[in-house]
């Protein structure tokens, strides 16, 4: 089986292609005006491609790498028909994600290490992004999968983000873990692991505040927070997730660089991608961050949040 003819779900790959359909009309239909008219890759079409990709927010520096590879090629083998770019195109993308998305990109499905019990996920981003929907969703998902989830509402600074994440544990049917709002999000962490532990859960998701006014409070509340997680369980959190909106292409990447500058990040979800054109983002922000992207949103569904695969996502991409 060649490497972009695998076999996908069905199912699931149609969802993903339609979250896809914008970013890859948009991007397809500037390609085909930038070639028009030529014959070969040469430096005409190379800039003509490295703008189309900056303005589909792969992002500057992805870009040049990118249009690097493609130079090399085009110099190695003297003569590249246009019919060929985008075959180059997806495989130079592939090879990209590959390079970035180590320990992640290759799952399916859900699943969690079977040696942590409960694997605990810390969610951060700023508020607007999709966090506590995503955070409904995964719960759906993990619990579609045969697993205990239990919830825990640490953004206590936002009275509606408490109730919302409410709603999502009663719409999934899991447990939540609550106080009032204006609690210290460190003893609801805390409490969530206790009764995940009690209950023998298999993983804890818990929410955070999702402010960015001001780096050095948000570094030390999730610090703290961290810490206080750790006199439950050792090493949690396994997973600290961050969610970004896709929809909002430049500024994802400084959501990005504001949050991995507070904590350490160590998995990325990027949302609302069914909705905008701006679906290189992705690319962009698994290569620029070196942090593997987990999840991705392509719908509003509840079923609408996969797993990020690589070369689902670029098939779709270049389908």
């Amino acid at each position: 089986m060649s490497f972009f003819k695998r076999i996908f779900s069905s199912e699931k790959k149609e969802t993903l292609d339609k979250g896809l359909e914008k970013s890859k009309t948009t991007f397809f239909s500037k390609l085909s005006k930038a070639v028009a008219g030529k014959s070969k890759v040469d430096d005409a079409v190379l800039d003509n491609l490295e703008e189309i990709l900056v303005a589909s927010d792969v992002g500057v520096n992805t870009t040049l790498k990118i249009i690097t590879r493609i130079e090399s090629r085009v110099a190695a083998d003297k003569y590249l028909g246009i019919e060929e770019l985008n075959k180059i195109l997806q495989e130079e993308i592939s090879a990209l994600l590959s390079e970035t998305n180590t320990g992640a990109g290759e799952a399916t499905e859900f699943v969690i290490p079977k040696d942590k019990k409960p694997y605990v996920v810390m969610v951060v981003g700023v508020n607007g992004v999709g966090k506590t929907t995503t955070i409904g969703k995964l719960a759906f998902q993990f619990k579609k999968a045969g697993y205990k989830v239990v919830l825990g509402a640490g953004d206590t600074f936002r009275a509606a983000a408490i109730d919302q994440l409410q709603i999502w544990a009663d719409r999934v049917g899991v447990p939540i873990v609550r106080q009032n709002m204006g609690s210290d999000p460190a003893s609801v962490a805390f409490d969530t692991l206790q009764s995940a532990v009690a209950q023998d859960a298999d993983i804890v998701i818990i929410d955070t505040a999702g402010r960015l006014h001001n780096k050095v409070n948000l570094m030390n509340e999730l610090t703290k927070v961290k810490r206080v997680m750790q006199k439950v369980i050792s090493d949690a959190p396994h997973d600290v997730l961050l969610v970004l909106d896709g929809s909002t292409g430049q500024n994802a990447f400084e959501q990005a660089k504001q949050f991995t500058a507070a904590t350490e990040v160590t998995s990325l979800a990027v949302t609302k991608l069914d909705g905008t054109a701006k679906g290189g983002v992705v690319i962009g922000i698994s290569d620029q961050f070196k942090i593997p992207v987990k999840y991705i949103g392509v719908g509003e569904g509840i079923e609408d949040l996969q797993v990020f695969n690589k070369l689902e996502f670029v098939d779709s991409f270049f389908k």
